[in-house]
């Protein structure tokens, strides 16, 4: 185990987090600046002040210690990386919470913090309008820097990285890498990093243009395209009451629930690959078939609503949900059972691979599908030669085996988890225990019950939220590269 690549690596990513929390600081200083006697720009910009350099003291110290080691990250280092990126991003990101006023305790804002990096968009703050406006920027900055992949951003800026980037970003996110074919991986994390940033201001510009104020917009417009569903507003996006906002978010938590790549070749003219594209294609009718599900159960039980208004709801819901941002425009803890049962069906499917989105991803469900498809028809023709094919290729049988895999443990972590929590917080009932599970370990954000879109993780006691923070990390990592770190072969020598 090379430790020295992994303490410099891990330096250079704390520092990209420090200088992150440092813009966020420079929003503060600017703030007060324009109204000096603003005691909550004062708070924010001590707490950021001081956030930002033990962040990036700390960060410096790392570096040191591994500089001067070689720059190549084979495998076994990369998961080591990626694993311990995530829980250092939210250990020093949790930092302007406690120092902060308001504060946060030590539990609750190291769960904010994991919250925003793994996109989830869980939260313990019971009156976010009550934070400073810089402390609520750096919460949605979280979100967008861990939508694309704080991994995917360091390996664009930081080009040095060389050979080892290629695992680095595999084992960090679930973009397909054999869709880059021979392009270098710092070449394909640029051209993510341009599509992210390119949907981010045209989400940002067209709130703007539809009347949110410019600091709301810019964070709704980072935390829409991260998929993770923060908002500066108490009532999330019920707070505009505009139709015309919520479409517009709908659209573009769609679009952020495609593989990226899948803009990539737009923009490259791939169209051959563009038209091969299967896992989009089941993905939008998921999206369409639930939302007219859900439109239709809600008027039938509802009675007395338009199936137009039932639409709207369903719509927006529908594809805040499947995309696992979160956004709230309406309680859907009350609606019927029927729907709220697809909207758990949704949370655990998520969106497609390669996308900010969570959950089992798309493309896993499509070949779970084609997997029993083939052994069904292989238990009354054993001699029959398939070829499972999905956008066009077809995967290899270790990748078959893996998607398998990761659905059962993905399953059985869930199921293992709401025994857990259930022990931790005896008085919560069962749904709000599935809930509390499925928004954190498939970075969802709000669950049902007491953990409902209406409701937030404020009343669990430090323990569940540590948990809680665990599964969210698991659950963006997509189990292994956390769940590796605590296998001991890993640590062995060569």
């Amino acid at each position: 185990m090379n430790f020295r690549i992994i303490a410099k690596t891990l330096g250079l990513l704390v520092i990209l987090v420090g200088l992150a929390m440092g813009v966020c600081w420079i929003y503060a200083r600017i703030l007060l600046q324009l109204d000096p006697a603003a005691t909550g720009s004062r708070d924010a910009s001590w707490s950021l002040a001081i956030s930002t350099s033990i962040t990036l003291g700390i960060g410096a110290i790392l570096f040191l210690v591994g500089k001067g080691g070689s720059n190549e990250i084979l495998r076994r280092e990369a998961m080591v990386i990626v694993g311990l990126a995530w829980v250092l991003a939210g250990i020093f990101g949790a930092l302007p919470y406690v120092f902060g006023n308001p504060t946060l305790d030590p539990a609750g804002a190291v769960f904010e913090s994991i919250s925003g990096f793994t996109t989830t968009g869980s939260s313990v703050m019971s009156n976010i309008e009550s934070f400073p406006p810089a402390i609520l920027l750096w919460r949605s900055v979280t979100q967008w820097l861990g939508g694309i992949g704080i991994l995917v951003v360091f390996v664009a800026v930081l080009s040095f990285l060389g050979v080892g980037s290629r695992s680095l970003v595999q084992q960090e996110s679930s973009i397909n890498l054999s869709d880059a074919g021979a392009s270098r991986i710092r070449d394909v994390a640029s051209s993510l990093l341009k599509v992210y940033l390119f949907l981010t201001v045209l989400c940002g510009a067209g709130l703007y243009a539809f009347g949110m104020p410019p600091f709301e917009a810019v964070c709704h417009g980072m935390t829409t395209i991260a998929t993770g569903g923060f908002s500066p507003k108490n009532a999330s996006i019920a707070h505009y009451q505009s139709p015309a906002i919520e479409l517009w978010l709908s659209l573009f938590m769609f679009l952020s629930s495609i593989g990226f790549m899948f803009y990539v070749f737009l923009a490259t003219r791939r169209w051959t690959r563009v038209r091969s594209e299967e896992e989009g294609r089941y993905y939008l009718l998921l999206v369409t078939g639930m939302t007219l599900a859900i439109a239709a159960d809600l008027v039938l039980v509802r009675k007395d609503e338009s199936f137009l208004l039932a639409l709207r709801e369903a719509v927006f819901n529908v594809t805040s949900i499947s995309s696992t941002t979160g956004f709230g425009v309406s309680d859907y803890d009350q609606w019927p059972l029927f729907s709220k049962l697809l909207l758990m069906l949704l949370m655990l499917i998520g969106g497609c691979a390669g996308s900010t989105a969570g959950g089992l991803k798309m493309n896993r469900i499509v070949l779970f599908f084609k997997i029993t498809f083939r052994e069904l028809v292989k238990s009354y023709r054993p001699n029959r030669v398939f070829r499972l094919k999905l956008n066009g290729v077809s995967p290899p049988e270790q990748v078959l085996v893996t998607t398998l895999f990761i659905i059962t443990l993905g399953l059985g972590i869930a199921g293992f988890s709401v025994l857990l929590v259930a022990m931790l917080e005896p008085g919560l009932d069962l749904v709000s225990l599935i809930g509390a599970v499925f928004g954190t370990l498939w970075n969802v954000g709000p669950g049902f019950g007491d953990v409902g879109p209406t409701d937030n993780f404020s009343a669990l006691k430090p323990p569940t939220l540590v948990l809680l923070s665990f599964l969210m990390i698991l659950g963006r990592l997509e189990f292994f590269a956390l769940i590796v770190l605590f296998v001991p072969s890993l640590w062995r020598k060569y």
